[in-house]
Parts: C-alpha cells; sequence; structure tokens
C-alpha cells in the first residue's frame, strides 16, 4: 500500500511539472516569435533616448509607441494565431487592444491573456456555426463574426481586463521593488536555477521577468530582471569544473560545451552536465544568487531581455557607461567562480562518478517516460517509441526536415546542424532547419525531429508529417537512424516503386475491408473525424452527412465530432474515420482507437455499412 502511495504521489507531482512545463511553453510561445521586436525596441531605447549612445529626439518618439501598441499587439496576435491560425490572431489583436488602451501601463500581460481568449472564443464560434450556415454565406459570416467578437473581447478587455491586469501588475512591480529594496532578490535564484534545469525557464523568463522587465525598463531605462535567468555563469563555471575535474565523455566534451554556452547562449546544453550530479543543483544555486548579488550591488540592468542568454547578447542590451558594463562583467564573473569552486569540491569528493554523459541523458530519459506512464526497457530506451527507421518506412516521401523546440533556436539549432551534416556526409539532397513548434505547418515530405515531451504538440500541428522524438537534440542515436532510412529509400525508391505501388494499393484495399470487419460497434462512444489544413472542409461535410445519416437510423447515444489528431482520446471507445494517409498516422500515434480508412471522407459506401452494423 505505501508503494502504491508514493507511486501516486509521484506521479503527482510529476504531472503538476508537467503543466506548469505546457503553461511556460504557451507563455514563451507568444514571446518567442517575436522577440526581433523586443531586440529591435531594446536597441532603438540604448541607442536614441537621451541618455543613449547616440542621442536624437527625433528617433526616441518610436520607443514609447512600440512598447505600448506594438509589443503587446504582436503578442495578442501571437496568442491568438497560436489558438486558431491567422483569424484567431486577427481577433486576438482587436481584443488586445481594448487592454492597452483600458491601462497606463505596457499591457504584455493583458496582451498574454486576450490573444488566446479571442483565438479560442473564435474557434469555438466557427466550430458552433460553420455546420449551421447556408451555402454562400460562408464570408459574410466569417467576417462579420470576427469583427463582433472582436469589439465585444476589447471593450471586456478595456472595462475589466486592462484594469485587473494593471492593478496585479503594480502590486507585483511594488513586491518586486521591495524585495530589491531589502536585498533579497538573490534568493530568487535559488527557485530560478533549478527551474531553469528542469526546462521551466521559458515559464520564468518570458511570462514573468520579461514583462515586469519591460515595465521597469520604460520608466527607469533599465531592469535588473533581465539579468535573472539569462546569467550565463552558473552554467559555465560548471562547465568549467567538469573541464578540469570531470571524467571520460563529460571531460572530453565540457570544452565545447562551455564554448556554445557562454558565446551562443544556448543554456541547455550544460543541463545534462548537472543531472548527472544532482548535487550540482548546489552549484548553479550558489552561482546565481552570487551573480545576482553583485549586479544588485553595481545597481545593474539591461534595456531589454537578450536572446540568446550568451555574454554577446547581454552586453549589447547593457546601457552606455563604464560602470554598467564593470557592473555586468562582476556579475557574470562571480557567479561562475563561485559555481565553478562548490562544482570543483563536489567533484573532487566523487569518488563514484564515471563521467558518463550518455548515462545520464539516458537517466533523464527515463524519468521522464516514467512521468508518463510509459515502459521503459533495461538500455533505458522507450519501449512505446519505435525506432526511426521503422517510422521512415512508412512514408513516401522525405525532401524537409525540421527540427521544433519551444523557441525555435538554441538546441533544436544545435541538433538541425548536427544532422544537416550528417545528412550532408551521406550524400542526401535534403534541407534540415530549425522552428518554434508554433510555427510549423503541415505540408507533403515534411519530417518533423523534436523532443519527447513536444512530440504530441507536434503531432498536433502537422498531421500529415512524418515524426520522430528524441530525448535530447545535442546526442541521439536516431540521427543516424534516420540517415540511414532516408539512404535506404533513396536507393530502392527508384528500381522498386512500381510494385512497391501496386502492392501497396492491394494491400491498403485489403485494409478498407479489414477495417469494417474488425471495428467493434457495442464498444463505440465517440466517432472522430479527423481533419487537419488540407481537409478540413471535407471532415466537417463528413461530419454533418454521418450525423444526418445516424439521426435518421434512430441512433442519438453516440458523440460525432471532428477533431485533430493530437485531440484524439486513446481509447478503444472511440472510432477514429480519416484518410489514408491521416489513417497511417493515427495507426502510428495510438493504440486503442479503433480506425475506419475511407477514400473519400464525403459520404462513402462505408458510411451505410457502418450505421447498419451500429443499429
Amino acid at each position: 500500500m505505501k508503494e502504491k502511495k508514493a507511486s501516486t504521489e509521484v506521479k503527482e507531482k510529476t504531472s503538476i511539472k508537467t503543466k506548469l512545463q505546457r503553461f511556460g511553453s504557451k507563455l514563451s510561445g507568444m514571446v518567442m516569435p517575436n522577440i526581433g521586436a523586443f531586440i529591435a525596441w531594446g536597441l532603438i531605447t540604448a541607442l536614441f533616448m537621451k541618455s543613449g549612445w547616440l542621442p536624437n529626439a527625433q528617433l526616441a518618439k518610436m520607443i514609447t509607441p512600440m512598447v505600448t501598441y506594438l509589443l503587446p499587439l504582436l503578442i495578442g496576435f501571437t496568442g491568438g494565431n497560436v489558438v486558431d491560425g491567422h483569424r484567431g490572431g486577427v481577433v486576438g489583436a482587436i481584443s488586445t487592444m481594448g487592454v492597452i488602451v483600458g491601462s497606463n501601463i505596457p499591457m504584455f500581460i493583458g496582451a498574454m491573456i486576450m490573444g488566446p481568449l479571442g483565438g479560442w472564443m473564435i474557434k469555438k464560434f466557427d466550430a458552433w456555426a460553420q455546420p449551421r450556415t447556408k451555402q454562400g454565406f460562408e464570408m459574410l459570416v466569417n467576417n462579420f463574426s470576427a469583427g463582433i467578437l472582436g469589439m465585444i473581447l476589447a471593450i471586456i478587455g478595456f472595462y475589466g481586463i486592462g484594469p485587473l491586469v494593471a492593478t496585479l501588475s503594480g502590486a507585483l512591480a511594488v513586491g518586486v521593488n521591495w524585495i530589491i529594496a531589502h536585498n533579497l532578490l538573490p534568493l530568487a535564484n535559488v527557485v530560478i536555477e533549478p527551474a531553469k534545469i528542469l526546462f521551466l525557464n521559458n515559464a520564468i523568463n518570458q511570462g514573468i521577468l520579461t514583462p515586469l522587465g519591460i515595465q521597469a525598463s520604460a520608466s527607469a531605462g533599465k531592469s535588473i530582471l533581465f539579468l535573472l535567468e539569462p546569467d550565463p555563469g552558473p552554467g559555465l563555471g560548471v562547465l568549467l569544473a567538469f573541464m578540469f575535474f570531470g571524467k571520460g565523455t563529460a571531460k572530453s566534451s565540457a570544452s565545447g560545451a562551455a564554448i556554445i554556452h557562454f558565446f551562443g547562449g544556448i543554456h541547455e546544453i550544460y543541463f545534462p552536465y548537472v543531472l548527472m550530479k544532482p548535487a550540482l543543483f548546489l552549484s548553479v544555486i550558489g552561482g546565481g544568487v552570487t551573480g545576482t548579488f553583485l549586479f544588485s550591488l553595481f545597481g545593474s540592468g539591461l534595456k531589454a531581455s537578450p536572446s540568446p542568454g550568451s555574454i554577446i547578447s547581454i552586453l549589447l542590451m547593457t546601457p552606455k557607461g563604464l560602470g554598467n558594463y564593470l557592473g555586468i562583467l562582476a556579475g557574470v564573473t562571480g557567479a561562475t567562480v563561485v559555481s565553478f569552486l562548490i562544482s570543483m569540491v563536489i567533484l573532487k569528493r566523487d569518488k563514484s562518478m564515471d563521467g558518463d554523459l550518455a548515462a545520464s541523458q539516458a537517466a533523464m530519459s527515463n524519468e521522464k517516460a516514467s512521468a508518463k506512464g510509459e515502459a521503459v526497457d533495461a538500455s533505458g530506451t522507450q519501449a512505446s517509441t519505435e525506432d526511426a527507421k521503422a517510422i521512415l518506412a512508412t512514408a513516401n516521401e522525405v525532401n524537409h526536415i525540421i527540427f521544433a523546440c519551444d523557441a525555435g533556436m538554441g538546441s533544436s539549432a544545435m541538433g538541425a546542424s548536427i544532422l544537416r551534416d550528417k545528412v550532408k556526409k551521406a550524400g542526401l539532397d535534403l534541407s534540415v532547419t530549425n522552428t518554434a513548434i508554433n510555427n510549423l505547418k503541415d505540408e507533403p515530405g515534411l519530417l518533423v525531429v523534436t523532443q519527447d515531451e513536444l512530440a504530441s504538440r507536434a503531432l498536433t500541428k502537422t498531421p500529415s508529417a512524418v515524426h520522430v522524438a528524441v530525448e535530447n537534440f545535442l546526442n541521439s542515436p536516431k540521427y543516424d537512424e534516420i540517415v540511414t532510412g532516408l539512404k535506404t529509400k533513396e536507393v530502392s525508391g527508384s528500381d522498386t516503386a512500381t510494385t512497391t505501388d501496386s502492392a501497396t494499393k492491394t494491400k491498403d484495399n485489403d485494409q478498407e475491408t479489414s477495417d469494417l470487419q474488425d471495428i467493434d460497434v457495442s464498444k463505440i462512444k465517440t466517432i472522430d473525424f479527423i481533419h487537419h489544413d488540407q481537409n478540413v472542409g471535407s471532415a466537417t461535410m463528413g461530419r454533418s452527412i454521418f450525423k444526418d445519416n445516424m439521426k435518421k437510423a434512430g441512433i442519438k447515444d453516440i458523440k460525432v465530432q471532428h477533431i485533430s489528431v493530437g485531440e484524439v482520446d486513446d481509447e478503444d471507445s472511440v472510432l477514429v474515420i480519416a484518410s489514408r494517409d491521416t489513417a497511417k498516422r493515427i495507426k502510428l500515434s495510438f493504440k486503442n482507437v479503433q480506425v475506419l480508412v475511407v477514400d473519400s471522407l464525403i459520404d462513402p459506401p462505408e458510411y451505410d455499412k457502418l450505421i447498419s452494423e451500429m443499429k
């Protein structure tokens, strides 16, 4: 009983962490695509304000409108776009305008609320209105619904959300100012540094510190809050300690990782080094507290959030003045030294550590898999995950590989670079790029590589693509499997295309019959019509036709809906109706759902047969 209770507690804790990660991903998904605009505002402020490098009263007129209108509207549009595409983005931007005008502070938090809310509202309205809209009135309904709903939400934002968020932001600002005035800000790193390594850095930096920092910077010209999470000192200290006192793979790889971390700003690269020896959490906490203490002591701050968190970006965002630069360098150096000294003691005292970085990464993968309730074999590989070669065997063609992560930079850029080099050496003519997961677009011939915890989100965005999930972008054996699978298909594809195509058609025809015969209609409680960008209309029409036929047959207790792949519940009480290509993705992604493959979603002969069986 105790073991079961402990297991339940672990699952509950992990579930909370996962929810926080997803929440942080949604916040960063609104800010990171627009980080160029934030940097532009920071540079304009640093250069042209009265105390800037090149004071210019005329150009400085851009500073206030950008922070008041441009940046919140970009966040609001992006938040709506994430939920419901461009249409959701438009409603999200209209909604955001209400909170901007309804307050007297930069409304970033309000934009993070109203943008997704606008996208969600128009998405729900479309789901209700589309089946009821008469043919020929679609454009009229679409345009006026977006305008009217956006207007209503803008009014709600003006009178309700805007003042509420302004009050909340004011309270938070007062709290932060009190913490700074009482020299307690360094204690924030006790939470920030471990949270970074547990992949909550986006929630903390983009969701909390950046909005509050911009408000402070708009009035004071700089903010220390921009330095709390991006400070590269704690991670650099750990990597330097591994360079001198580590063993094996960790020691040999630490020097390269230190360069990438410090100058490239990719902090994720040092996370496995800390996770392989959990006592090193003390190192990064000590370094973070020291760095923030020195930043506070010197009165340091940045004009805007540096992205990525490299020493180059930090110095570019530093206000003019020798004292400002000395304060920044003192804080980063102090954080590095303290982190290095603590790490040195831990590594020198550890006689059992074998320095196997790969083992640490596998252990991290095991922890993630256990949290999701997935089986893990003795080697640390998720038993539920098919290898890359088996996945590629289902693909007709791959002509573009995209690495996708939360921000579309950092570790995904490194992973893309690694695989791009392998693809080039293999003589394959394929483009390999990286992007933020929210910017993925469903298109033919696409192979998406992402991390395990982001795989479901990537599948939702690109249901027609081939998907490969990896534990770590920086070191995955699946890269070689991808190259091998692609080379095998390239060599055999031209000689066997005709034979394979014929065999596939025969197999698909057989599968169509067996799909209908194998369906257990007694278990069906929900019927899902699967759609994506290319067939949302046919899925809607197919659902409507099927639902009408069910009604005529007197069947009322079964729910019929059209959804995306990522919204499917993996239960045998769910029957998925999909086209052939989409059905392949469903069968790879879900084990329990029942699947009916049809040539066309609009009134195929299988519908009458299925309804007859259900009666």
